[in-house]
């Protein structure tokens, strides 16, 4: 069964998604954050996932970001909707500056770096790997 996870924005959500053997994390796309539900409940109609993985920011001093005030109530509708499917919080602190890094990183344009419907899936993704790591080593 796969991973799901998400970079929760105020317009945007960045989404990655592991395999089936939950190997390897990959982006899947960015979604207008206004049709998010929607996207999740369609997906897990279509592929089997065992849990949803929502980004946590945090600021520096371990308190919850502005952004919290949005994905609390969100989390919460997930967890009624799809009661059988795990909906955790995991920290993304620095997860969008590991995302320019590794555009950068990477030989990705300039123009291409300045798209940040990209930049959400590549967070949504560090998140993900963050996720599996922590999990391997437990």
């Amino acid at each position: 069964m796969r991973v799901l996870a998400l970079d929760y924005g105020k317009k945007r959500t960045g989404i990655a998604v592991t395999d089936p053997l939950q190997l390897i994390a990959g982006a899947l796309t960015t979604v207008a954050t206004t049709d998010l539900e929607h996207f999740v409940l369609d997906y897990v109609a279509r592929e089997p996932v065992e849990r949803i993985l929502v980004g946590w920011p945090r600021q520096m001093n371990g308190q919850d970001s502005e952004n919290m005030a949005r994905i609390t109530p969100f989390v919460n509708r997930l967890r009624k909707l799809l009661p059988e499917i795990p909906v955790e919080l995991t920290d993304e602190r620095f997860t969008s500056v590991m995302a320019h890094r590794t555009m950068l990183e990477s030989g990705i344009g300039r123009k291409a770096r300045q798209d940040k419907a990209l930049v959400d899936e590549i967070a949504a993704t560090i998140i993900l790997q963050g996720w599996m790591e922590a999990k391997n080593n437990r």
